[in-house]
């Protein structure tokens, strides 16, 4: 179990599902999570400070969730955005049946949850919102950053929640540097010690 983490692709410990109670896009829900996943008590803080200050997701075309867990993230954005497909990835195999279930119980049909290579190659997104898992390193983390943000439609934004005390203000960096000159890279603010980065594509 010492090796267990929320993102080993197929956690060796004792599934323990439970029910935890949420309110997402004004609705009342009853999701299950369990353990070997990440934040199973119900919605973590980093997660609370991007869903409260992140502007409505596109009302069409496909969002996207990085790293979508027991999908909290995906299912707000599929309910506030009943047109729109949206993707939820993850690579731990408990969270995606966690995930496929709970957007099924929520009422989100509009949720596809997928590991990242299910994800069809040309497919462009409007909106990402996603609580990255920092504790993967940071060699991995930027990695996964690499792999979704260029996949950016032009004018569309990413939205990144990034605890202060794990390199929140390292990473904005990082993106600044990294990303070439069609993408803008701002904190959008500050609550609670987490920061949240939105990356804006602006060109090609």
């Amino acid at each position: 179990m010492a090796n267990d983490h929320y993102f080993s692709a197929d956690p060796s410990s004792e599934v323990r599902e439970r029910q935890v109670h949420v309110t997402l896009a004004g609705r009342p829900l009853t999701l299950s999570t369990a353990a070997g996943v990440f934040s199973p008590d119900g919605l973590d803080r980093g997660t609370r400070v991007l869903l409260g200050s992140v502007p409505p997701p596109a009302a069409e075309g496909a969002l996207l969730d990085v790293g979508c867990g027991w999908g909290p993230i995906a299912i707000k954005m599929a309910l506030e955005s009943p047109g729109a497909a949206v993707w939820g990835v993850d690579v731990n195999q408990r969270v995606l049946g966690l995930a496929r279930a709970n957007a099924a119980a929520a009422g989100a049909t509009n949720v596809t949850v997928a590991l990242p290579d299910e994800v069809p190659a040309d497919l462009r997104f409007r909106t990402i919102w996603s609580n990255p898992p920092i504790r993967v390193g940071k060699d991995e983390l930027h990695a996964i950053l690499l792999t979704w943000l260029p996949r950016l439609e032009v004018g569309g934004d990413a939205w990144l929640v990034v605890s202060k005390d794990l390199g929140g203000d390292s990473l904005q960096r990082w993106l600044r540097e990294t990303l070439d000159d069609g993408f803008q890279v701002a904190r959008a603010t500050t609550d609670k010690g987490f920061r949240v980065i939105r990356v804006h594509r602006t060109a090609p």
